[in-house]
C-alpha cells in the first residue's frame, strides 16, 4: 500500500507563521527522503492556525527543494477559483516539475461569514462543482475552446475530496478519491465507496476506481506518549467549536496548565479518539481496520504537533511501520 503526507502549514506560538511555511518544506524533504509517495498542502483562508492558503506558491516551493517525490494540493477549493487559473497554475507547476503533480480538488467554503464574503462566495450562490471540474479538466487536456498555457505535455492528475454526494461526483467523472474525515467512523462508508465503485465510468485519467484514505496519524513509543503528542491539535480542535476560532498549536505544558471544563475535556477526547494515535503496534491495528474497512490503495496521513522533532520521529515511524 502506498504511503503520503498531508501537511496544513499548522502555525505554532512563539513562532512566525512565516516559520509555518518553511516547516512544511522541511517535513517534505524529510518525507522524500524516507521513501513517501506524495506530499500534499491544503487550501484555507484567514484561519489563525493555518498558514497555507496558496497551494500553487507553496507546491511551487517545495517542488525546488524536492526531487522525485509527487507534491499536491489537497486540495483547491474550486468554489473560489476560476478553473482556467487553476489548470494554468497546475499546469506551470507541471512544466517546471514534469510528472509530480497532482491536483486535488475540493467545495468546502470559508469557515465564516466575514470570508466567505471576502472570497465573493455569498450563502446563496450556486453549486457549480460539477461543471468547475469539467471545465478545469478540459483546460488540463487541451479540449477546451481556451488554450490554457503552457499546453500540456502530459496528463496532471485530478483527485476529488469527497464525503457523501462528492463520492457519486467522482463516479460520474471518473477520478479518484481521497475520504477523510467524520465519514471513516460512520456505518454508511463501505456502502458509499461500494456505490463509488460500481458505478465509476472509466476515464482516460483513471480506467479504474481508486480511493485514498486521509486520516490523522501519530505515532510513538506509548500510547501515551502518542497521546500527549496529539494534545495540541486535539485542544485547538475542542477550543475551535467554543470560541470559533482555530487557534495555533500549543505546547502540552501550556495546555494542561490552562482550566479545562468538563465539557472541553469530553471535546478532547472525542477528538483524540477519531485518528490512529498510539505505539506502533497501535496505530498497525487502526490502519488495518481503516484499509479493510476502505479497500484504500494509498493512506494519506495527516497530523500535527507542537514538538517538531516529535512529528518527525512520528514520520519515521509511521513509514517504518508500513513498509514493514
Amino acid at each position: 500500500m502506498r504511503l503520503s503526507l498531508l501537511d496544513r502549514s499548522r502555525t505554532r506560538t512563539g513562532y512566525p507563521d512565516s516559520a509555518a511555511l518553511t516547516h512544511t518544506i522541511e517535513r517534505a524533504v524529510s518525507a522524500e527522503r524516507l521513501g513517501y509517495h506524495r506530499f500534499w498542502v491544503a487550501e484555507h483562508h484567514a484561519v489563525p492556525g493555518i498558514a497555507s492558503a496558496s497551494p500553487p506558491v507553496l507546491l511551487g516551493a517545495l517542488g525546488a527543494r524536492t526531487t522525485r517525490i509527487r507534491i499536491g494540493s489537497g486540495g483547491v477549493m474550486l468554489p473560489h477559483h476560476q478553473p482556467l487559473v487553476v489548470a494554468e497554475q497546475f499546469l506551470t507547476l507541471d512544466a517546471l516539475y514534469p510528472d509530480r503533480v497532482d491536483l486535488g480538488v475540493g467545495r468546502t467554503l470559508g469557515f465564516t461569514a466575514p470570508v466567505r464574503r471576502a472570497l465573493r462566495h455569498g450563502a446563496d450562490a450556486p453549486d457549480t462543482f460539477v461543471e468547475d471540474i469539467e471545465e478545469l479538466r478540459s483546460y488540463l487536456d487541451g479540449a477546451a475552446a481556451v488554450t490554457a498555457r503552457p499546453v500540456a505535455e502530459r496528463t496532471v492528475p485530478v483527485f476529488v475530496l469527497a464525503t457523501g454526494q462528492g463520492l457519486a461526483v467522482a463516479a460520474r467523472l471518473g477520478l479518484p478519491v481521497v475520504v477523510g474525515g467524520p465519514i471513516l467512523d460512520r456505518p454508511e462508508l463501505t456502502d458509499a465507496l461500494a456505490t463509488y465503485r460500481t458505478e465509476f465510468r472509466p476515464s482516460p485519467r483513471a480506467p479504474e476506481p481508486s480511493v485514498t484514505a486521509s486520516m490523522d496519524v501519530l505515532v510513538a513509543d506509548t500510547d501515551a506518549d502518542a497521546r500527549e503528542l496529539a494534545l495540541p491539535e486535539a485542544w485547538a480542535m475542542a477550543r475551535s467549536r467554543q470560541t470559533g476560532e482555530f487557534g495555533p498549536l500549543e505546547p502540552v505544558a501550556a495546555i494542561r496548565a490552562q482550566p479545562w471544563t468538563s465539557q472541553l475535556r469530553e471535546r478532547v477526547e472525542a477528538q483524540l479518539a477519531q485518528g490512529a494515535v498510539g505505539s506502533a503496534d497501535t496505530v498497525a491495528r487502526r490502519l488495518d481496520r481503516l484499509a479493510e474497512a476502505t479497500g484504500a490503495d494509498e493512506i494519506m496521513a495527516f497530523s500535527s504537533t507542537y514538538d517538531r522533532a516529535a512529528q518527525t520521529a512520528s514520520d519515521v515511524a509511521l513509514w517504518e511501520l508500513v513498509r514493514g
